[in-house]
């Protein structure tokens, strides 16, 4: 495969065209669509442990009602790339949508530690089904020259609900109910189910080849065939390094010995903020000059941010280090994505979309767990510091996808047309 060439990669006499508009009627129903399926997803995220425990489980029990949404979330990404290419993407969008707003309703009913899991399973598949597929018709809903920046627009608009929606559902639920929780939720999953008859359908409508793109008779790829792919590979193996210390540091901070409950949730809000607004500000450099130069950067950034932490207690290392780490996390977030998306054929994006995925999910599992261990052994300071130095292991897939992007002396990028094994 070919790497795909931006305008704005090659020198040229000829005048300067009008920019694409960015935000159609497409890509404005997607957007719409994720932030009602991510906002179903967060209003319960912390509301079905508390449900649980209400209905008479202990603490383990709780664990396991998170534990089984995410669970389901990673295989059904494991299964997605096969179900769009069988189903069309239309059909698995609705699917998605389907379960992760209808099976909510079966909580109305008297609570039971059964019925709890069993939505939480039937919810983690139907968003993790959500997830590939959006991000999949994202790729499609722009223009080529500013998918960089369109996929930095849906990460902004996927990181409102995570900030809202999250505290407002366990708010409603100590306020107005569990009720109005599970009726809200339903509806914010339900509603995108309009937007099915307008989405764009990549398995099923044999698009034209992009600019360095397989031809639409190519067979797609499954996600192991796809990361044998250097191209695919060195991207996916820069995000791990970067989600596995972002779920440290979501699921250790608060807890740091010497850090306060303020500092903590101010330390993680400063995270997403800054993380949100370098995603979209990395798409737009991106764009203009190439996503494959952001790896580095991004990683540099978030580990220094990581090893700030050395001095967790102290309220302004905290502060300082999750906002360098917020910087390089949105960096990494949008470069990894738009390479994975341009380095594959049409009809691989949802394949594309699943990897990326659960290199997000993957890391962020595992990430915290590992570090529940060492943290017992060394202390906070320390396993922080041992988190940052672990992360500069994906400087050498990010120097040398870096490497095999940079422009040569007579003409172009390097391409990927070798890549393959």
């Amino acid at each position: 495969m070919t790497q795909t060439k931006h305008p704005s990669h090659t020198a040229g006499s000829g005048p300067s065209t009008p920019r694409a508009r960015l935000v159609n009627g497409r890509f404005a129903l997607l957007l719409m669509s994720s932030f009602g399926a991510l906002t179903s997803f967060y209003l319960l995220l912390s509301v079905t442990p508390m449900y649980a425990v209400s209905a008479g489980a202990g603490s383990a029990v709780a664990g396991v009602v998170t534990g089984s949404l995410m669970l389901s979330t990673v295989l059904a990404e494991f299964a997605s790339p096969r179900l769009m290419r069988r189903y069309g993407y239309r059909a698995v969008f609705a699917a998605g949508a389907l379960l992760l707003g209808g099976p909510a309703l079966a909580l109305l009913t008297p609570p039971s530690v059964a019925t709890i899991v069993a939505v939480s399973i039937a919810r983690g598949i139907g968003f993790g089904l959500n997830t590939v597929v959006v991000g999949a018709l994202v790729a499609t809903a722009v223009p080529p020259e500013r998918r960089g920046e369109g996929i930095g627009l849906a990460g902004v608009v996927a990181c409102v609900p995570a900030i809202v929606a999250l505290p407002t559902g366990a708010w409603l639920a100590h306020n107005a109910g569990y009720p109005v929780v599970i009726v809200v939720t339903a509806v914010s999953a339900l509603a995108p189910l309009v937007a099915v008859p307008r989405l764009a359908d990549p398995a099923g409508r044999q698009a034209g080849a992009g600019p360095g793109q397989a031809e639409p008779d190519q067979a797609p790829a499954g996600l192991l065939a796809s990361l044998r792919s250097v191209g695919q590979l060195r991207p996916f193996l820069v995000f791990v390094a970067m989600t596995a210390p972002a779920g440290v540091v979501a699921a250790f901070l608060p807890l740091a010995s010497g850090v306060s409950g303020n500092v903590a949730a101010l330390g993680l809000f400063t995270q997403a903020v800054t993380a949100t607004a370098s995603r979209w500000w990395a798409g737009r450099r991106g764009d203009r000059h190439g996503h494959a130069g952001l790896l580095l950067p991004g990683l540099l950034t978030a580990a220094a941010g990581m090893t700030i932490l050395i001095w967790v207690a102290a309220p302004a290392a905290l502060i300082a280090g999750t906002f360098l780490f917020g910087i390089g996390f949105g960096i990494s977030q949008n470069a990894t994505f738009a390479l994975m998306i341009d380095r594959a054929p049409v009809q691989q994006y949802g394949t594309a979309s699943a990897l990326w995925n659960l290199a997000y999910d993957a890391g962020y599992g595992a990430g915290p767990a590992v570090f529940g261990v060492v943290v017992g052994h060394t202390g906070y300071p320390v396993a922080f510091a041992l988190t940052g130095m672990l992360m500069l292991a994906a400087l050498i897939p990010a120097a040398r996808d870096r490497a095999a992007s940079a422009p040569r002396p007579f003409g172009g990028e390097a391409g990927w047309a070798h890549s393959r094994g």
